[in-house]
């Protein structure tokens, strides 16, 4: 009797033994084939299609024209952006989990992410948050740089706005970029650009936001000590969507525009997306490179 219980006891350990064996953290994860590369292009997305495609569709043409042996891929952020596109127009567009899911159900092994975040604010953030669980399922996930990341890209910044709009050599004219803002330290980015157009001569340059500081009562009074007669608003944000219609724009009450109107100066909105000017597209170019260049350096 002894005997039969000391083999059914060992024969219940092999069959445990086996088991935890076959699954759980013991099995290693499939990651993707390394020769399968892709771009996924993060934006926060927009509702309004003409816009949607002059910016986030500009950016992603251009990147798949520079990285022809990329597969580029889209994603939004905003799941209320996304659920807006696919009620009215029947559009699909991936959120940043669904858009991760396809690339390892394709097999893809070498990602490079590329925000077309402003700054490295709460949605990149964000971002990298939904994408890190999946490090596993790759040989590799790198991330480009969102727009305002490094000195040449604030330079290079100043440099498009000041080729792009010539109001900025008009004395007697304040230009006012107003960007979204956030409660992230990140929003600094904002008084850094500022300093640096003022540092570059551009000293009737002001930049605002819409949800955060420098505020619209704060950039009056600052155009207002500058002594202009005239007001030239552009929205800085990759898209003119919501915001650059409804704030910043628009002519109805309470708007950058209408808030300056009636201040008495003669006001000019420029509604225009960041990504509809090809300097400012070029920096993304720039982030991939700097990724795929480190990456060959890492591998030497």
């Amino acid at each position: 009797m002894k005997i039969k219980k000391i083999l059914t006891a060992v024969f219940a350990g092999a069959l445990m033994a086996g088991v935890c064996s076959c699954g759980g953290t013991n099995v290693e994860t499939q990651k993707g084939d390394a020769s399968k590369q892709a771009i996924l292009v993060v934006s926060f997305g927009t509702s309004y299609s003409e816009t949607r495609e002059a910016t986030i569709g500009a950016v992603e043409k251009e990147i798949s024209a520079s990285f022809p042996d990329h597969d580029v891929r889209r994603a939004f952020t905003s799941q209320t952006i996304i659920d807006k596109l696919k009620e009215r127009d029947g559009l699909e567009i991936d959120n940043v989990t669904e858009a991760m899911d396809r690339l390892v159900s394709d097999g893809v092994g070498t990602l490079i992410v590329q925000p077309t975040h402003v700054m490295n604010g709460i949605e990149y953030d964000e971002m990298v948050s939904m994408i890190e669980p999946y490090k596993d399922r790759f040989e590799s996930i790198s991330y480009g740089a969102p727009m305002l990341s490094s000195d040449d890209d604030y330079d290079k910044v100043v440099d498009v706005i000041a080729e792009e709009i010539p109001q900025l050599s008009e004395p007697d004219t304040a230009v006012v970029l107003v960007g979204h803002g956030s409660e992230h330290f990140a929003n600094a980015a904002y008084a850094a650009l500022s300093y640096r157009f003022h540092s570059k001569g551009y000293e009737n340059c002001f930049v605002g936001t819409v949800e955060a500081f420098p505020d619209i009562e704060d950039i009056k009074a600052r155009v207002k000590e500058s002594g202009a007669e005239k007001v030239v608003l552009l929205p800085f944000m990759i898209v003119a969507g919501d915001h650059a219609t409804n704030d910043i724009c628009g002519e109805e009450e309470g708007t950058w525009y209408t808030e300056f109107k009636n201040e008495g100066y003669e006001v000019t909105a420029i509604k225009k997306g960041l990504g509809e000017y090809a300097g400012l597209r070029s920096l993304f170019i720039d982030h991939i490179n700097d990724v795929i260049a480190d990456g060959e350096d890492n591998n030497e």
